[in-house]
């Protein structure tokens, strides 16, 4: 009964006592121990092993699940149904033909997907039985991995990793702390200090820790690495003392320890409760717009096919409507077949039609592309030009789905810190109540500890100056989260070494804390280290100064500030706190704030990174007060973080400002030509950051996103507070469409034709407002809608102080717009994967700030300026190559099963089939799959070195310009058109017949012996040889690959039919093909029929491109012209981007005929490299040119062309 009314007592005072909001919680019993009697009740709960699973299927499940989800292609389905239609009814082909290629697709797929998961399971299998060790009945025992469970007390030892989440109970260090690395969760290499429980931390072996009594209480799992809350209560004398239990106290599965012996620790959530389970989260499935063309292209034919059905099954039963003409004989129908109903009969035959024309959906198309994705995905992978040295990293691709989304990317949102910039800080300056302090170098390794003082304000610092400087330099000696390493090596990279001595180091999970510890210490004041609480520091004197650490404020992004709480050896108690200025301003009530707030934004538009420092001097009352704030807000189960943020509000306030930092954070290689190549290729680039707006503009400046003639727009909260918003959105509205009226009515041309030269810079808060969903008594129901137009308008837009999902609803917004453009998102944090996974396609950069991103993404590229390469070479050719693999494969099926369509007008409708078995079943698996896959690997219309240099070709393919539909539409008449003439062409070639003794036909001319099946088997000849040619014709860059695959395939196609007809194979039950392909071979007219009809077929397609080579060459044209025409040695000029125009008079000068006839020149001198290939004129002359740019007054080259006859001109540069 006891135990009720403690059950009864436990749920009272949850409900009752002020924690209505109660979570659901778990309660751990370390140990296993129950509860000392009368405590509370002890109530065993279930908890999960420690068995991760991240594959897919088992060994039962693994045909049921994988059947199900391929079938849920639209284009498997639909095959199994013909192929169970053949099966059920009597049709005109034979099962096999529809159920082969169906599946050898769903074996390879089912191949591929299986080994997968069997590497998931072999990874999974390696985990959870690795061994780890646990105290129980006071010595170690070694388990599994798999048999850990929720309570028990485990040991782990340096550079292992935790098997499952634990709190850290006791360390090998005196004061209880161990330090962590987490580079397996969110990629931060940084070393990262963990706490003990107060309470437990002094009990170091196994007895001591197995002697612990003491249970948890802690919320549910959830997936937050960041965040945790709950409480222990250890039973001293069966009396419990209550301590807050923080993310501080939880190491995650997959961390490692570190520069720490030993720990105890209890497991809290095992298996698929961790926090790092729980991140597994499968990302939701990116599809192509090229897919979407394909599903699309696929209904249109699915229309073509169920029409010709119709057609056929109404003709059929016009045609036997006569009473003289039935069923032929051949077809041999049962008399209960003809009895049947008419409905039933008229059934039975559509569908046998279908089954006979169904081969014009191409289900080999989907295999083919997997496998182009899947191959042509390691073409990324293996470029040298894209490995950087630096960090041993080639490119890696994630997702081979969206390689050919990469040629058709819009928008551009990529992040600044450590994307565009290194993330590598260095410190540059301090202010020091307006006085500036720049750290002197280090000589001969000798810290020179003076300071240049370059006085802004005054001559010469008053008497409290000094003081007010060492009292800056020891807040930013003590407000920070840095360790010291005083080893050699931290994960093999040698660290501090220095004159052969080591030496000490700093390491910290943020760069900026470690440059402004380091530019103290070249200003003379070192951070030693932190031992029992207490921080040393090695001031100018050469004293060391011991601070006793008190509290510790952490940083959060929301206040964007940190702060310490320090008692000094003579016992005065200080607040130190750091952050940013629009963060530290507003709490200041005294210093010298309008020096400094202006050498902030001095140094905010130079592009460096800003921090402000402050102070608060602390009696023992006021500190008694923040104790009792902390630890209330700490203890709290419930809103823990919203009672802490409360806390830190009251107490960081009423500050002395004591000056503000300046780091620079360098631009990486190439970052501006990256972004101007983007430009050129028609891309709109925007910067997505939280950092404060004058940074990011700097930032934006030096990589050349805005140009110095660009005209800012604001869009941010200081503009919104001088004017309501609704009126700053019409203003700026009224702005750039009035100068883009204007710019369509003056028709201006240049390389970024279409934008204007307008920048919009706006930040989180009113970015907010504009996404702010309407309200009814509103009109700011159309702010998305005025935001997107200047958005458009715009060449550039930065995007300053926003939160991660911030950036990825600017994505979404984006995304959603009327044009549906494709966007790409890049980034190297754990703060941008929500843009990353948002974006159509994302990419992640191996930075600094960890492999979250990298993990999250679609393609992880070593730095910023590869993003050049992987868009406009390798984007452009994936692109290129698909889009002509899909047409082609509708192309090429169009001409396989139209003559079957036309054969049935001459066989009465009777569902003969014009092709053998064989043939149809081989068509797309043999005779013409290999060419079209190579062709789709290694097709290059243009050298890559072109590419690259001009990025204007990459409009060429933009908005999925070859998936169009007058493009497949020209594919598909083309297609028809080669049917016609393939059908009608042999059945006019062979219309001189007379019937021999036996029944079958001969032609009288050549005494050969005609049958359907040798009708069917010159068409179908004329088919592979015309759909192959057509592919060669296409091709424009030839290998000794592309020539084996190519005439490979026809020499296999002819030894296949000659082995096909010259045997009489056992295993069938018929012998129709037998010598029927010798004997076509062997009539002269039929080798001459072959090449005319090839040839007939061909004709109109090279006209057509003869043509429109010549009348409307596109840019892509014209330079392969120009690039046969020099021999491929284009790709060594230099690109237009890089030029300058001359002036009008010089350039005609230099054009004059004179030099024309000069000598051939030496590749060595300057002219040649000056030569532009960028823009041909439009003339059927392919080797004039003229460059895009236009001249001072708005005139071009004279229409007259500059021949190359010899060396050819000199164009000013």
């Amino acid at each position: 009964m006891g135990m009720d009314f403690s059950t009864l007592r436990t749920l009272i005072s949850r409900y009752c006592v002020g924690e209505e909001n109660w979570v659901d919680s778990r309660t751990i019993y370390i140990g296993h121990k129950e509860p000392p009697p009368g405590a509370e009740a002890f109530i065993q709960q279930r908890f999960p092993d420690n068995r991760i699973v991240s594959s897919k299927y088992t060994f039962w499940n693994f045909v049921p699940k994988n059947m199900f989800e391929q079938f849920r292609r639209v284009a498997n389905f639909y095959f199994l149904i013909i192929f169970l239609v053949q099966l059920i009814i009597d049709t005109p082909t034979s099962p096999i033909t529809s159920g082969l290629p169906l599946f050898f697709v769903i074996t390879v797929t089912a191949i591929k997907q299986g080994y997968e998961d069997w590497l998931r399971h072999k990874a999974d299998n390696s985990v959870n039985h690795c061994p780890v060790h646990v105290v129980q009945h006071g010595k170690v025992v070694r388990k599994q991995s798999r048999k850990l469970r929720v309570g028990d007390v485990v040991s782990v030892k340096e550079n292992e990793t935790f098997p499952c989440d634990l709190i850290l109970l006791s360390s090998s260090r005196d004061d209880g702390t161990c330090f962590v690395t987490t580079a397996s969760l969110d990629g931060e290499s940084s070393h990262k200090t963990y706490y003990a429980v107060q309470d437990t931390k002094a009990y170091n072996t196994e007895k001591e820790v197995d002697s612990i009594h003491a249970t948890i209480e802690c919320e549910q799992p959830q997936p937050d690495l960041y965040k945790f809350v709950g409480r222990i209560n250890v039973y001293m004398d069966n009396e419990p003392v209550a301590r807050p239990l923080g993310s501080e106290n939880l190491l995650l599965r997959g961390a490692t320890l570190k520069n720490t012996e030993y720990i105890y620790a209890v497991a809290i959530y095992t298996g698929m409760e961790t926090k790092m389970a729980l991140n597994y989260q499968s990302k939701t499935q990116k599809r192509s717009a090229v897919e979407k063309s394909m599903n699309a292209y696929l209904v249109v034919y699915l229309c073509i096919l169920i029409s010709k059905a119709l057609i056929n099954t109404v003709l059929k039963y016009v045609w036997q409507a006569d009473p003289n003409r039935d069923e032929p004989w051949y077809n041999d129908r049962t008399e209960a077949e003809r009895q049947r109903h008419i409905v039933i009969r008229a059934f039975t035959d559509f569908l046998a039609f279908m089954v006979l024309f169904n081969y014009i959906i191409p289900v080999s198309m989907y295999v083919t592309v997997e496998m182009q994705k899947f191959l042509g995905s390691y073409f990324i992978m293996w470029d040298d030009e894209m490995f950087d040295e630096e960090l041993g990293e080639r490119a890696v691709v994630n997702t081979s789905d969206l390689n050919e989304e990469l040629g058709q990317v819009e928008y551009v949102f990529t992040d600044k810190t450590g994307t565009l910039t290194e993330n590598n800080m260095e410190f540059i300056e301090c202010c020091v109540d307006g006085h500036v302090y720049v750290p002197d170098a280090i000589c001969n390794g000798q810290v020179m500890p003076g300071a240049t003082g370059m006085d802004m304000i005054d001559t010469s610092p008053g008497p409290g100056a000094r003081e007010h400087e060492e009292l800056f330099f020891r807040a930013l000696c003590l407000c920070h989260t840095v360790q010291v390493k005083e080893e050699e090596t931290v994960d093999g990279i040698k660290h501090g070494i220095h004159q052969g001595k080591s030496t000490s180091f700093y390491i910290s999970s943020s760069p900026d804390e470690v440059a402004l510890v380091e530019g103290m210490k070249r200003l003379g004041f070192t951070y030693l280290r932190l031992k029992d609480s207490h921080m040393e520091i090695l001031n100018r004197e050469d004293e060391i100064e011991r601070f006793q650490l008190l509290e510790v404020l952490t940083f959060d992004s929301v206040r964007r500030r940190m702060s310490v709480i320090v008692r000094s050896s003579t016992g005065e108690l200080y607040l130190f706190c750091k952050g940013a200025d629009s963060s530290i301003f507003p709490r200041v009530i005294s210093g010298k704030v309008d020096q400094v707030k202006a050498r902030v934004e001095h140094n905010a538009v130079e592009g460096l990174r800003t921090l402000c420092v402050a102070y608060r001097p602390l009696t023992p009352e006021q500190y008694q007060e923040v104790c009792h704030l902390l630890n209330g807000a700490k203890l709290a189960l419930q809103d823990r973080d919203k009672r802490l943020a409360e806390a830190y509000d009251i107490i960081e306030k009423d500050l002395i400002l004591l000056g503000a930092t300046a780091v620079e954070d360098r631009l990486q290689e190439k970052a501006a030509d990256t972004i101007e190549s983007l430009h050129q290729a028609g891309m709109k680039v925007w910067v997505l950051t939280g950092d404060k707006m004058e940074t990011a503009a700097a930032t934006c400046y030096a990589s050349k996103l805005f140009r110095r003639n660009t005209q800012i727009l604001e869009l941010t909260t200081k503009r919104t507070e001088e004017q309501s918003l609704h009126d700053v959105l019409f203003d700026l509205s009224r702005t750039v469409l009035r100068q883009h009226v204007g710019m369509t009515r003056d028709s201006f041309s240049g390389l970024s034709g279409d934008c204007t030269d307008y920048g919009l810079i706006i930040d989180g808060a009113t970015l907010s407002a504009v996404m702010r969903p309407a309200q009814e008594d509103s009109n700011s129901g159309n702010y998305k809608e005025i935001f997107l137009e200047i958005c458009r308008n715009c060449s550039a837009v930065l995007c300053c102080r926003m939160a991660p999902l911030q950036k990825a609803q600017i994505v979404k917004l984006i995304k959603a717009s009327k044009e549906h453009p494709i966007t790409l998102a890049i980034g190297d944090g754990a703060n941008d994967v929500s843009m990353i996974l948002e974006a159509h396609v994302g990419i992640g950069i191996m930075g600094k700030e960890g492999r979250q991103a990298v993990r999250n993404s679609d393609y992880a590229i070593p730095k910023f300026k590869h993003l050049k390469k992987i868009l406009l070479v390798h984007g452009h050719y994936y692109y290129i190559r698909i889009s002509e693999l899909v047409q082609y494969f509708f192309y090429k099926n169009v001409c396989f099963i139209f003559p079957q369509f036309l054969y049935q007008f001459f066989c009465g409708f009777s569902q003969q089939p014009l092709y053998d078995t064989a043939y149809l079943t081989l068509y797309n698996i043999s005779f013409t799959s290999l060419p079209i896959l190579l062709y789709s690997l290694i097709e290059q219309h243009i050298n890559m070195d072109i590419l690259s240099k001009d990025p204007s070709l990459y409009r060429d393919i933009a908005k999925n310009s070859l998936l169009r539909w007058p493009i497949f539409i020209y594919w598909t008449i083309l297609g028809v058109y080669d049917a016609f003439v393939m059908f009608f062409g042999c059945y006019f070639l062979f219309d001189n017949t007379t019937f021999t003794s036996n029944g079958q036909l001969m032609t009288t001319n050549t005494q050969m012996m005609f049958g359907n099946w040798t009708f069917g088997t010159l068409v179908f000849t004329v088919l592979v040889f015309t759909v192959t040619f057509k592919l060669a014709l296409d091709t424009h860059y030839w290998t000794w690959i592309n020539h084996f695959v190519i005439w490979g395939s026809l020499i296999f196609f002819v030894v296949f039919s000659l082995l096909w007809g010259g045997i009489i194979w056992p295993f069938l039950n018929y012998q129709r093909m037998y010598y029927v392909f010798m004997q076509m071979l062997s009539s002269g007219p039929a080798w001459l029929s072959i090449i005319l009809l090839i040839t007939a077929s061909l004709l109109p397609d090279v006209v057509k491109k003869v043509i429109c080579r010549t009348l409307w060459p596109t840019t892509t044209e014209r330079i392969q012209n120009a690039d046969k025409l020099y021999e491929g040695q284009l790709s060594e000029f230099t690109p237009l981007a890089s030029l300058h125009a001359p002036s009008k008079a010089g350039s005609l000068r230099r054009g004059s005929g004179n030099q024309r006839n000069a000598p051939n020149p030496r590749r060595s001198e300057p002219f040649t490299k000056k030569i532009m290939f960028t823009r041909w004129q439009r003339t059927p002359d392919y080797s004039t040119f003229t460059p895009l740019v236009r001249f001072a007054d708005g005139s071009r080259h004279s229409k007259q062309g500059h021949a190359y006859g010899g060396a050819g001109p000199e164009t000013s540069v």
